[in-house]
């Protein structure tokens, strides 16, 4: 398990390098400028893409080939809307590496309830067992032998009887908590 977690750490650690020096130079994929053209005349409507600096985010430089001749090209620009993008890579790779991490530590959960939950409550089972039948064998003590009376109140009276009701409730407890698994409050 611990050599598991050793190899998923280190994968982690190769992502995250991987990503550092990819991304130390501007990543001509991170930045780009879309314009959206409508139909202009015979020319149906289109979505133009190109990697391009903030200064030539306009039509002229991101619409290639030009559909429309001369004149029109002015008119055809006109109607065309450009919108500069840039994006983080870096963040996106952070994102993903930390999606990834929480389904894996999800994933180890599941393999921990589904194989060694069940080994653990065998455990408990069997010692809450043995408590079970330890309270039986208090309880036949207890009723074999009776609680002294009242009327006689001496400290050592008193202190036997305030341990023996602690020790009822204590194994009282420990039923409900092993076999009801119910807490009490």
């Amino acid at each position: 398990m611990a050599r598991f977690l050793e190899q998923l750490f280190s994968f982690f650690c190769f992502l995250l390098l991987l990503s550092k020096q990819t991304t130390d130079a501007k990543n001509s994929d991170d930045i780009r400028c879309k314009c959206i053209c409508p139909p202009y005349k015979n020319v149906p409507g289109q979505i133009y893409n190109q990697n391009v600096s903030l200064k030539d985010c306009n039509c002229l430089h991101v619409v290639v080939p030009m559909p429309v001749d001369g004149k029109d090209v002015e008119a055809y620009c006109l109607r065309c809307e450009c919108k500069y993008e840039e994006r983080s890579s870096e963040i996106i790779m952070a994102t993903i590496i930390i999606y990834l991490s929480i389904l894996g530590l999800l994933l180890l959960y599941m393999v921990y309830l589904t194989l060694l939950e069940p080994a653990l409550k065998r455990r408990l089972f069997r010692h809450s067992q043995l408590i079970q039948s330890e309270y039986d064998d208090q309880q036949s003590i207890a009723d074999t032998h009776p609680v002294p009376s009242r009327s006689r109140s001496t400290v050592l009276n008193k202190v036997e009887n305030a341990q023996q009701r602690w020790r009822m409730q204590v194994l009282e407890q420990r039923r409900s908590v092993f076999d009801r698994h119910v807490v009490l409050s």
